[in-house]
């Protein structure tokens, strides 16, 4: 060999790996093998590519051996041609940008079936609305960062006249008894939610636990809310055993709050670097729920939708303590979660459904309109098409950015006194004008759910300005 030192081509001739390898090689053989002829350096190095793990302890060569050995960054996945076909649930309401993530979606190679809510909307990875179905993979932008957001409705043994009877006295218990954003409790209560072995035994959770106890029993920002409201029950067969008519309604909106954000970005980081994806995809990456990584995800998003759960309850006692009320009956469900299911052929499936419903047969479920919209309490009849699953709400027809440049305050509030509603706290951003009409959303599913009856708000409690305590 006519070179006097062995270079980057001579290794890759040899066998070497592009990449790292080849660096702390040429470092190696300049700074311990200068003066050694090639012939022996080159044995040298063969004996190394054929056996790292044979000289990790080597007080030379260990470098290069932990270099040979380490695990081999995947290249991208490719997506299939053609996405498997999927149902779209009032297609003509729903923008493109929704739709094309979806398509995407249904190209992956893990993905078994899909559908598309009428509410959906253009999100990362998976759109908002949008329901997936993989095989054995877990995919977290699939399940979205506010993991475990959730509806909860409680009624109880008042008329919803009490609403226009003592609508100051209620605003008061409204405020007095919820936190938002980032405003928490000065003292949390205990759940045993945050007791849970999983903050322990997982690494990414143990520096989350003081903040979601500081944070238990609030609720997060944007659109999440808590209301009193009119709930009209029209099925005399309800499940909750009641009368058709009025009662006293409060309905919430929120999360798992700082708690789901980190677990989401921590293996959406996991899954990308694990299962690189095509650009247009590369949100979707997933976790294989037979690795280490993807059950921790598994774990840890279960965690999260528990401490959701927890939050609301919370909320709702706090608020039946305040009326001195008990609850007549309870209706709580979630989205922006995967659950384990059969598929028709009773194969299991992980179903994501980011800002979906669930709606298998007879499972109940709340579909909120805006703040001046009326919500639904649905039973779900069991669609395959739509892998049982139903809209989250109406769905947003105005970004945020969009809402805030073309609404005024004034329009809204005109909006509002129309309608009859206070509200407290919110911002342009969640005027009952950004979203879609619940109605057309609910025309375009009438064949998912069944209507149980409806909660019309009345008091809506957002993050935002508290100012009307002092007159103002």
């Amino acid at each position: 060999m006519a070179n006097e030192t062995l270079t980057g081509k001579d290794l890759l001739a040899l066998g070497f790996p592009e990449g790292k390898a080849i660096g702390v090689t040429l470092k190696l053989l300049q700074a311990h093998f200068a003066a050694t002829p090639l012939e022996e350096q080159l044995l040298l190095l063969a004996q190394v590519l054929a056996n790292p793990a044979e000289y990790l302890a080597h007080p030379v060569l260990a470098d290069l051996a932990e270099a040979l050995t380490a695990p081999k960054a995947p290249g991208i996945i490719p997506l299939h041609d053609a996405p498997i076909p999927f149902t779209t649930y009032g297609v003509e309401g729903i923008e493109s940008g929704a739709k094309r993530q979806m398509v995407t979606a249904m190209r992956l190679p893990v993905a078994v079936a899909g559908a598309l809510m009428p509410d959906a909307h253009q999100g990362y990875g998976l759109p908002i609305g949008g329901v997936l179905a993989t095989r054995n993979a877990i995919i977290p932008y699939a399940v979205g960062v506010d993991i475990g957001c959730r509806m909860c409705l409680t009624l109880y043994p008042a008329p919803a006249t009490l609403i226009t009877e003592q609508r100051d006295q209620l605003k008061k218990i409204l405020v007095d008894n919820t936190r938002f954003g980032r405003a928490t409790f000065q003292k949390p209560q205990e759940h045993a939610v945050i007791d849970r072995a999983e903050f322990m035994e997982i690494p990414v959770l143990r520096g989350l636990k003081d903040r979601a106890f500081s944070q238990l029993g609030s609720s997060g920002g944007g659109n999440h809310f808590v209301e009193f409201g009119a709930v009209t029950l029209s099925d005399a067969q309800n499940e909750f055993g009641l009368p058709v008519g009025e009662y006293l309604g409060i309905l919430s909106h929120s999360g798992s709050r700082g708690l789901g954000a980190q677990i989401a970005g921590h293996y959406t980081k996991l899954a990308m670097a694990q299962t690189p994806l095509p650009q247009e995809a590369r949100h979707l990456a997933w976790l294989d729920l037979d690795t280490e990584a993807g059950q921790e995800y598994w774990l840890a998003m279960n965690l999260a939708g528990d401490y959701a759960s927890a939050c609301h309850h919370q909320i709702h006692a706090r608020l039946a303590q305040a009326l001195a009320l008990e609850p007549l009956a309870l209706v709580e469900n979630h989205h922006n979660f995967a659950w384990r299911e059969l598929d028709a052929q009773g194969r299991e499936v992980i179903v994501h459904r980011k800002g979906a419903t669930p709606a298998g047969l007879g499972v109940l479920g709340i579909i909120p309109g805006s703040m001046t919209a009326p919500g639904f309490i649905v039973r779900g009849r069991g669609v395959a098409a739509s892998v049982n699953s139903a809209s989250h709400g109406a769905g947003r027809q105005m970004s945020r950015t969009q809402a805030q440049n073309t609404l005024s305050p004034a329009l809204v509030q005109q909006h509002l006194q129309a309608a009859g509603i206070d509200l407290i706290g919110s911002g342009l951003d969640e005027a009952p004008m950004a979203y879609k009409d619940i109605h057309q959303v609910m025309a375009a599913q009438q064949e998912l759910v069944d209507v149980v009856g409806t909660f019309t708000p009345k008091i809506v409690r957002m993050c935002g300005n508290e100012k009307y305590l002092e007159g103002e």
